[in-house]
């Protein structure tokens, strides 16, 4: 597929190639992001077609977490160097085959190494549909043309309970990966209306190799050593991956310190509100992540729910983010992200406590929908203001950069969590299909994940200034920069969503 050029001024979002690039962006983010909708809700049905314990359940959805959150900022940086356009295609077959090597796994281990090459097409993929929907259009399309992006791929995300759902009840579990078959084939004939870019003066910057490797090594080093802990694995196996991890993790720090160009300018850290923004992003993920990892099971292992019935139980959560995320961006910059990123948070941790009327012989009508709406009412009140503080806390310049870094702390969240939370809530072997256990666990679980919120909003209340006059006062910017206010912020990138 030879590259075809945008033109001077760029593509318009109206014309006919216009809408074959935005096909082919919200087709390829949509792959990525239904994998993230079904893959927890098909966790029992895996379990026990592949006579799984919870620790391989873990390891199918970490192993993709963890790839594709070592190396997510690289692929980033590999479409600015070589071509958005070749980055995409590249991690769309990638992504494909990957996939169907996952819905042709006969065991558990196969399919967690395949998950984590599925997780390397992801780190090419999910930046590259973004990046190109930024670059391709002209100026006056290009905030239409993004919000159009994220709208269409919450539709996706929407539809993929439903799609998740009837295809493990019926074709069976193995089609939620099958699927990304075709999809992949779509996205191939969409791309050639797909112009090329790339960042003429990424060429002259390193890769940081080290960096990426150091990371990957922190991370499975830590998961190794949380996962073994609730599982079977010696004192060793799981001390020597722990302290492995943290030196990875310290001599990454060390490396990307001195590096003249890191894939993480430490220097972004500088700004306390980045770095509070990003705690609060850890916090704010690992409860998302953490509670929607158990939901799924405990509605189908307590409750008794088929996979349809568990993966659309949720599905209030998408269509009230759908709904109400632009008008909390909106109130955001009336009022200043504060009073969002601390309300936010409580409310959606109310949400999580309500979570423990789910127990044996609950209804969802009068248990888990309230449970669920009022979850999701919490996380439409602090997305998108959260975006926004991340992008208002850096200068304009780097506003790309940490919006991936951003990105990356909310994949890094999910998988530590999922990683963990069984451990803590003394989850292990296969207890996961004992209702009377994982009820017990459940209910832990869901107080401790409605902590992370309470601490998420402690710390938006601490180190979030209450007005946009203030913030900027603070910053000695002006006071009607639009960016800073959250006007036309961008969203976060499929994958950064909460998990189905």
């Amino acid at each position: 597929m030879a590259p075809v050029s945008a033109g001077e001024d760029g593509i318009a979002l109206a014309s006919a190639r216009g809408r074959w690039v935005l096909a082919c962006a919200v087709l390829a983010s949509g792959m990525a992001m239904l994998d993230g909708t079904v893959v927890n809700v098909a966790l029992p049905t895996l379990g026990k077609d592949l006579d799984a314990s919870i620790s391989a359940l873990q390891w199918v959805v970490n192993a993709y977490m963890l790839t594709l959150s070592a190396l997510l900022l690289l692929g980033g940086a590999l479409g600015d160097r070589v071509g958005r356009r070749r980055t995409l295609i590249v991690g769309v077959v990638w992504f494909a085959l990957a996939s169907a090597l996952c819905g042709l796994a006969q065991n558990a281990g196969t399919l967690i190494a395949a998950r984590a090459l599925q997780g390397v097409g992801g780190a090419l993929l999910t930046p590259g549909s973004l990046a190109l929907v930024r670059s391709s259009y002209r100026p006056d399309d290009q905030a239409k043309a993004v919000g159009a992006w994220s709208g269409l791929g919450g539709v996706a995300g929407a539809i993929g309970p439903f799609l998740g759902g009837w295809l493990i009840d019926g074709p069976g579990w193995r089609w939620i990966f099958l699927i990304n078959v075709p999809l992949a084939a779509l996205v191939l004939v969409a791309v050639r209306h797909v112009p090329e870019s790339r960042d003429e003066a990424a060429s002259a910057r390193p890769f940081d190799v080290p960096g990426a490797c150091l990371a990957a090594l922190f991370l499975a080093g830590v998961s190794f050593a949380l996962i073994g802990a609730s599982g079977d694995a010696s004192a060793a196996g799981m001390v020597l991956p722990g302290v492995l991890g943290l030196a990875a993790g310290a001599a990454f720090v060390a490396v990307e310190r001195r590096r003249r160009d890191p894939m993480l300018p430490l220097t972004l850290f500088r700004s306390r509100l980045f770095t509070a923004a990003n705690v609060m992003t850890l916090c704010l993920y690992a409860a998302i992540g953490g509670i929607l990892f158990l939901l799924p099971v405990q509605l189908q292992t307590t409750l008794g729910y088929d996979a349809l019935q568990a993966g659309t139980a949720t599905l209030p959560i998408t269509v009230l983010m759908l709904l109400l995320s632009a008008y909390s961006g909106d109130l955001a910059r009336r009022v200043g992200p504060r009073l969002p990123l601390m309300a936010g948070p409580l409310v959606a941790a109310t949400g999580v406590l309500l979570m423990l009327r789910i127990r044996p012989g609950a209804s969802y009508v009068t248990d888990v929908l309230p449970a669920v709406v009022v979850l999701g009412l919490g996380m439409s009140l602090f997305v998108a203001p959260l975006t926004a503080t991340v992008l208002a806390s850096v200068d304009a310049s780097r506003a790309g950069l940490a919006s991936g870094v951003n990105n990356t702390a909310a994949r890094i969240a999910q998988l530590l969590v999922v990683a963990g939370l069984p451990l803590a809530v003394g989850l292990s072997g296969t207890a996961y299909a004992d209702p009377d256990a994982l009820n017990t666990a459940f209910g832990k679980a869901a107080v401790m994940c409605a902590a992370l919120f309470v601490l998420a909003a402690v710390a938006a209340a601490v180190f979030v200034r209450p007005s946009p006059a203030a913030w900027h006062e603070e910053r000695g910017n002006e006071p009607q920069c639009r960016t800073c206010l959250g006007v036309n912020a961008p969203p976060l990138e499929p994958g950064s969503a909460p998990p189905g």
